[in-house]
């Protein structure tokens, strides 16, 4: 069944959304903040709110909107990240200021540029609301975008969120050409403290071997195509946060979401090794090889302890 749908946010991903789901025959409107105006007059004739905005978007949006938002409406959230005041992620955001509005998540290996070429993927349409997430991965799965749905919104999201500090530290490894052997070990290393995070948020663990975790982290750990992993080969390269920005010229995720994680770490009293090294690379001045170091210099301990 044909769907009116809103999209907010027109970067890549939202693009590739809204072309994805107009072959389909859905009827798609979109809004973007840089085109000025505001997105209210379009909720009213829509029955599904697509939400692809970046994360530092997602606040401002979700309190001019909240106020307004028609009774009953729904809100598919595709931002990836955590947020650096609340330390939650998108879809806790947006309930903060929808109140109790039907929501769901949509994450996964989705490199856009891979699914505009018409090459297959995969992704989870996470909700707690069951009849919800059936409904959406009915209406909104295509011949190349096959969706499945489980019940962790916020598993789901915080590994969406800290696969992309796993694939920076990706790219800075293979930049700095140091083999598969130490690319394996630090994508496991990074899955126990993904883990650590969605726990602690709520989520469950079985989530961070779905498509989400796992899947999301094979794609943008490995592929060029992915601004995280760009982002590591540049800081590996030698430069700091704001020239490999510039360089990549879109929103990168992970450098934030990093921040994000190692203030709940501080606040909560655990461990992120591994956030806590690429943070501390982000201002320059540090040797990537000075990072690798830092790691392997750990004390000993136990494989299940981040």
């Amino acid at each position: 069944m044909a769907l009116r749908i809103t999209i907010l946010g027109q970067g890549a991903w939202g693009s590739t959304l809204r072309r994805l789901w107009e072959s389909q025959g859905h009827q798609v409107s979109g809004w973007s903040r840089r085109d000025g105006g505001s997105p209210l007059p379009l909720l009213d004739s829509s029955e599904l709110v697509v939400a692809a905005v970046s994360m530092a978007g997602v606040k401002p949006l979700a309190s001019d909107l909240g106020p307004h938002w028609p009774d009953g409406l729904p809100l598919l959230s595709c931002s990836k990240g955590l947020d650096l005041v609340g330390l939650c992620t998108a879809s806790q955001l947006w309930g903060q200021h929808l109140g109790p509005q039907p929501l769901a998540v949509l994450s996964g290996p989705n490199l856009a540029d891979e699914l505009d070429r018409g090459l297959p993927a995969a992704s989870v349409v996470a909700s707690e609301d069951g009849e919800l997430r059936q409904r959406l991965q009915a209406a909104l799965g295509t011949p190349n975008l096959r969706l499945y749905t489980n019940a962790d919104p916020i598993g789901t999201e915080a590994a969406g969120a800290l696969k992309n500090v796993m694939a920076v530290a990706a790219g800075i490894s293979d930049g700095l050409g140091l083999g598969a052997n130490a690319k394996a070990s630090l994508l496991c290393r990074g899955l126990a403290e993904i883990g650590t995070v969605l726990r602690a948020l709520g989520g469950q663990p079985a989530t961070l071997y779905g498509l989400a975790g796992l899947g999301d982290l094979l794609a943008t750990a490995n592929s060029p195509l992915s601004r995280n992993y760009r982002f590591g080969l540049l800081l590996a390269e030698g430069c700091d946060e704001s020239s490999a920005l510039a360089r990549i010229g879109a929103t990168v995720e992970g450098p934030r979401t990093a921040r994000a994680s190692l203030a709940l770490a501080v606040r909560e009293g655990w461990r992120l090794p591994i956030c806590e090294q690429i943070v501390g690379l982000l201002p320059g001045g540090v040797e990537a090889r000075g990072v690798v170091r830092a790691l392997m210099d750990r004390d000993p301990r136990a494989e299940a302890e981040p």
